[in-house]
């Protein structure tokens, strides 16, 4: 009953904010209001393409994942005025920022008033930091065509680090804490992000919603999605990128996600654990008890 009252009251004020202007009266935030969007659809807040609710899908034994409590995003800065007021409506209780320290210090949460903000680096062990590095590589196309041009060494270096988010002690001490997090209907609603909400972030989303039970070719697409977002927003630096001689598969490989990037870390979580309730067991130390509470909160029948 909580959580439906929950996306009641965020649908309302979604409602209430968008009706006032013409032009906001179709947005995906008033239509999901009136009518729910799709699941794995962006809430169409233009300076964070990538917010996405969380729920909304059907699980292979006919539950449905909750809407409204959490929600996955890339970076939570340079939000236009207009857009916080957006942000500000889906009622956050926390915002969880998965990047390194670098990066946002570089680029620092903006959140609306209230929301607690908490870190958790989960690339913190890695000595290249993987994404969050080749980010820097994009402002030096030669650099990059070297280490990263031909031969699939940028495919290869994704592979590697999504297998890190399995195997790395920072990354399993952080989505520890984020899962537990998650698990507190108190601490909701929240939001979990990166710079382009599409690898750490990935997996955060991809991992819990298959604990939940959602079948893989659906955790799939829900990953994929991230293409249809990140890439048009980024669509200049990637065209300034190749103007100055960089190698375009760089770009594509650095904004856009593949599906080989995120079977590299389920088969790594395969590898070491055997299932998803032994990774979460074993490498995260969330028990079977608290993996009930996690279907609990987040399952429901139609």
């Amino acid at each position: 009953m909580r959580i439906q009252i929950k996306w009641a009251v965020v649908a309302v004020t979604c409602l209430l904010i968008f009706s006032g202007c013409d032009q906001d009266a179709k947005s995906p935030l008033a239509l999901a209001a009136a009518q729910e969007i799709k699941p794995g659809q962006s809430l169409g807040i233009e300076s964070i393409p990538n917010l996405r609710d969380f729920g909304g899908y059907a699980t292979s034994d006919g539950a449905i994942v909750a809407r409204g409590l959490v929600f996955r995003a890339n970076q939570l800065s340079g939000i236009a005025d207009a857009d916080m007021d957006k942000l500000a409506a889906i009622g956050l209780e926390n915002a969880y920022d998965l990047r390194t320290a670098e990066e946002h210090e570089l680029r620092p949460d903006e959140l609306p008033p209230g929301v607690n903000y908490v870190w958790l680096d989960v690339l913190a062990d890695s000595p290249q930091a993987g994404p969050a590095q080749l980010m820097k590589l994009m402002q030096d196309p030669q650099r990059a065509n070297a280490a990263l041009g031909g031969g699939g060494k940028i495919e290869e270096n994704f592979k590697h680090s999504y297998r890190e988010f399995v195997t790395l002690p920072c990354a399993q001490r952080e989505f520890s804490k984020l899962y537990f997090s998650l698990s507190d209907e108190n601490q909701l609603p929240a939001v979990f992000h990166c710079t382009t909400g599409r690898d750490r972030t990935g997996w955060a989303a991809a991992a819990l919603l298959t604990l939940l039970g959602v079948p893989m070719d659906v955790v799939v697409e829900d990953y994929l999605r991230s293409n249809d977002y990140i890439i048009p927003a980024y669509q200049n630096v990637i065209d300034g990128f190749v103007a100055a001689g960089g190698d375009a598969e760089i770009p594509l490989a650095i904004f856009g996600v593949k599906k080989e990037y995120l079977d590299a870390a389920f088969d790594e979580m395969q590898t070491n654990y055997g299932s998803i309730e032994n990774y979460f067991s074993e490498g995260l130390s969330i028990d079977a008890d608290k993996q009930a509470d996690l279907r609990d909160l987040y399952l429901s029948r139609p």
